[in-house]
């Protein structure tokens, strides 16, 4: 099967937690579903040495080796812990020098996709933290970024991947990604637009609910059209959803798959970046969230 990005690896950030093993056991499932090679990296930071003195660097040219030599096992256990899972399947481990983010970004180029954990360690670390390596990444990479939670959960039986939908052009890419994803897993696609309706005591000038409503599915099934013929195999249907979209797409995709969005978007989510949209679903999706991003979006701010 052709796919949107079908060149390169799946790549995978792996560290010394056990948040990290979800999301590895997710990339290697993807990898082989795709049959694409799996890059396993773990990278190794020495905090405060990048600008640092010249006291730190030298220290970290003597630690270092000892640091590294530290990880290895890890990465060997991750590099073990894939191949068992997929016999067959072709896995690079690398050992990486520099922060997460910085090496995570320098490998999305030429990527199939990048893999996260995520810790849920609260919303306020999550977004402070110099572990927090999420939103900056989707906010850069030319790929689409997945984010896997640390604690597994119940699923769908039949499988089901959500795609949320708003009609831009940036949203179509991530309903080209959620049919390969439907189809790579013999799951269902569940197409999802949100709409809040407007209170006319605020806005009299605005459309009347019921209106806003059908434009809202003209433009989900304009932007969806087509798809079906291309993967007759996906059961698909799509739905119309009042609220807010974090807490829509959130609820929908409870026992999802996979939930996927665009890197941005505008349209059916009434104004909203779907930046923040991306950014609330990441902390509170209780699916692994894959966050696509348009080819000529690079220079939008996500």
């Amino acid at each position: 099967m052709s796919t949107s990005h079908e060149h390169g690896a799946v790549v995978v950030g792996v560290d010394t937690t056990p948040a990290s093993r979800p999301a590895l056991a997710w990339a290697a499932d993807e990898a082989a579903l795709r049959r694409l090679p799996l890059h396993i990296v773990l990278a190794v930071d020495a905090p405060g040495l990048h600008g640092g003195s010249a006291e730190l660097t030298t220290l970290w040219t003597s630690w270092g080796p000892v640091v590294r030599a530290m990880h290895a096992p890890v990465l060997e256990e991750a590099r073990d812990f894939a191949v068992e899972r997929h016999p067959g399947l072709t896995v690079v481990a690398e050992l990486a020098d520099g922060s997460p983010l910085d090496v995570l970004r320098a490998r999305a180029p030429g990527s199939a996709m990048v893999v996260l954990g995520s810790r849920h360690r609260g919303i306020v670390r999550d977004l402070f933290s110099r572990e927090s390596v999420g939103m900056p990444l989707v906010r850069h990479a030319p790929c689409p970024v997945a984010v896997v939670r640390e604690t597994e959960h119940v699923i769908h039986v039949p499988p089901e991947v959500v795609v949320g939908v708003d009609g831009s052009a940036l949203s179509a890419e991530a309903v080209q990604f959620a049919f390969e994803e439907a189809a790579f897993h013999d799951a269902r696609l569940l197409a999802v637009s949100t709409w809040q309706p407007p209170r006319p005591r605020d806005f009299p000038s605005v459309a009347t609910g019921d209106e806003t409503e059908d434009e809202v599915r003209r433009t989900l099934a304009e932007s969806t059209a087509g798809w079906q013929e291309k993967y007759p195999q996906v059961e698909f249907r799509h739905e119309v959803i009042p609220g807010h979209p974090v807490q829509v797409l959130g609820e929908t995709a409870q026992r999802a798959l996979a939930l996927v969005v665009g890197s941005r978007g505008l349209g059916g989510f009434s104004g909203l970046l779907l930046g923040s949209v991306s950014q609330g679903l990441m902390h509170h999706a209780q699916c692994p969230v894959v966050i696509v991003p348009h080819p000529h979006a690079g220079d939008a701010t996500a």
